[in-house]
Formats: structure tokens, C-alpha cells, sequence
């Protein structure tokens, strides 16, 4: 790496990190990425599971709640508007004994709050 000087620095090669890079440097910007691991997106960055994250956890009415249901739909809306295979697909969440079976009711309210479909209540047969 040369040791001239550089206009930015980022810290951080995960996704933000990279984006923030790529998008000064094609500002004109000379820009130093600075990662501390031996490449980049070695965390959270570099596992996304493929799945788009529906927001089901989320405070109805919180900032993330909003941004993850207005992210969620522009995402769909994207796949959508260029061919891309996106799959609503829903998601199956357990109590494993009876004390969980309140959180369950408190997630399909905050479900409903976040502008998801109305939970379905599932026996063993409806799971499988």
C-alpha cells in the first residue's frame, strides 16, 4: 500500500464499510479501507443467509421496525422490477413448552403492528 495520504479513511470492510469505499472513490476521493481482519466481510457481512429479514421482532412503531418493513418491500419491489426469484415463504416460529406460549402471542401482535400477514396457528400436521 503506498503511504501517500489519503482524502477519507474507512474503518471497516463489512458491507456499510465497502459501500462507503466504493462510493467515495468513484467521487474522485482517494479513500484507505482499513479492516483488522485478514480480509474483508469476515462477520456479519459475509453470511447473509439469502433470507429477507421481515421485521417480526421489532418494537411496532420503532425507527427499525419501520426501516426493516420499508427495506423489505423496496427489496421485494427490486427483485420484482428486475426478474429477480424472491420467495414469501413465512417463517415458523416454536414454543417448546407452555411458559413460551405468550412470547408467541406478543410476536404475532408485533407481526400484525409491523405490516405482516396475520400469524397462522399450526398444529404438528400444519408444520409438517
Amino acid at each position: 500500500m503506498p503511504t501517500d495520504r489519503f482524502d477519507v479513511a474507512v474503518v471497516g470492510g463489512g458491507l456499510v464499510g465497502l459501500a462507503s469505499a466504493l462510493a467515495l472513490s468513484e467521487s474522485g476521493r482517494s479513500v484507505a479501507l482499513l479492516e483488522a481482519e485478514p480480509r474483508v466481510a469476515a462477520h456479519q457481512s459475509g453470511r447473509n443467509s439469502g433470507v429477507i429479514h421481515a421485521g417480526l421482532y421489532y418494537r411496532p412503531g420503532s425507527l427499525r421496525a419501520r426501516l426493516c418493513r420499508e427495506g423489505r418491500e423496496a427489496l421485494y419491489a427490486f427483485c420484482e422490477a428486475e426478474g429477480l426469484p424472491a420467495v414469501r415463504s413465512g417463517k415458523i416460529i416454536v414454543a417448546t413448552s407452555e411458559r413460551e406460549l405468550p412470547a408467541l402471542g406478543e410476536l404475532a401482535r408485533r407481526a400484525e403492528a409491523n405490516g405482516l400477514a396475520p400469524p397462522e396457528r399450526l398444529d404438528s400436521e400444519g408444520v409438517r
